[in-house]
């Protein structure tokens, strides 16, 4: 099931994700006798035009490079789409998406609208398919996303990306790749089939760094094998590791939670407490041992919310949380609101 996650710190633009989503802004006024309407009608006609602004602005504000091939594994070659905004003068920002459907299911096209937000804040933006349970079984996915990212980073001078401002993000499945995509060391073994820049490829056995500046985590897999036994077991999770020889190692080994340490991005989670898919108790988990650590981190807990598809009020609390969390990160929009 596609879920609409973004944010943005736009009142309008909310709305216009909102409705897209099919989330209510507020709920109809109540209809009072000889109640005039025209307030209501000139603020709602205001509020069409500005979106109506918004969206030919976007349309006309930046150039789509889709299906740009970064990896090929299993005789499958792996895309990424790119968004880049026009007239670029230095490098940008980079949002690098992961769509979710619990590694086994979900395609990068069903989650366009997810990107809609980070495009208003004037981001380039990288929305990255891997390859899911069926194709490939753990760890294949963080792979191809560890790959996704190095391949930005010997791209990032001709498509003009600020590699020291890049921001990781997606929810659920999703969301647990941005988390392990952003903490995995340099040297890690699930680095070892992504291609090298020539200079090293062919002198020397270097690993480059890999550099994140935030991670923006909607209720992702924190710890992967608490999903395979016990009250938390889920299939989408068992599915993924397979028939895979020593799982539960495999499983520690792509678990953030065993990543924990000082030095991280720094990271933002929101999460309903009444999630059925994803444990709540993953995020807050993650918070408190990134808190320990000395990350800087922030949790979001949305009460009574489920696995997304949060209503507007919370969606719009979320919004102003985040773009804050990012500012004090040095990561601002490039652009002006809708106005």
């Amino acid at each position: 099931m596609a879920t609409c996650i973004g944010l943005s710190g736009s009142a309008l633009v909310i709305g216009l994700l909102s409705t897209i989503c099919g989330v209510a802004m507020a709920q109809a006024p109540t209809v009072m006798p000889q109640a005039p309407t025209t307030n209501v009608q000139t603020s709602t006609t205001k509020r069409a035009d500005t979106v109506v602004e918004f969206v030919h602005a976007l349309s006309g504000g930046y150039q789509v490079q889709p299906n740009l091939t970064y990896s090929i594994a299993n005789n499958v070659e792996l895309k990424l789409d790119l968004y880049l905004p026009h007239n670029i003068v230095g490098p940008v920002p980079l949002v690098v998406f992961f769509h979710g459907g619990g590694w086994v299911e979900g395609r990068k096209e069903a989650a366009v609208l997810s990107l809609l937000p980070y495009l208003e804040m004037g981001f380039a933006v990288a929305n990255v398919a891997y390859r899911l349970g069926r194709v490939s079984p753990a760890p294949a996915a963080v792979e191809d996303t560890r790959c996704a990212l190095r391949w930005l980073s010997r791209r990032a001078k001709d498509y003009k990306l600020d590699m020291s401002k890049v921001i990781l993000t997606g929810g659920s499945a999703g969301g647990h790749l941005a988390l392990i995509t952003g903490m995995l060391p340099a040297g890690n073994p699930f680095d070892r089939a992504c291609a090298t820049d020539d200079s090293t490829r062919w002198v020397n056995g270097d690993e480059p760094i890999l550099r994140v500046a935030a991670i923006i985590n909607y209720f992702g897999i924190v710890d992967i094998e608490d999903l395979l036994t016990g009250p938390n077991a889920k299939h989408y999770a068992i599915e993924w590791l397979g028939a895979t020889p020593n799982r539960e190692i495999l499983a520690r080994n792509l678990s953030p939670i065993q990543h924990v340490r000082a030095g991280l991005p720094a990271v933002f989670s929101i999460h309903g407490d009444n999630d059925k898919l994803v444990p709540y108790a993953h995020s807050v988990r993650l918070h408190e041992a990134l808190k320990k650590a000395g990350v800087v981190n922030e949790m979001i807990t949305v009460p009574g919310g489920g696995h997304g598809g949060f209503v507007a009020s919370e969606v719009q609390r979320i919004a102003v949380a985040m773009r804050a969390f990012l500012s004090k990160q040095g990561i601002t929009p490039l652009t002006q609101n809708p106005r």
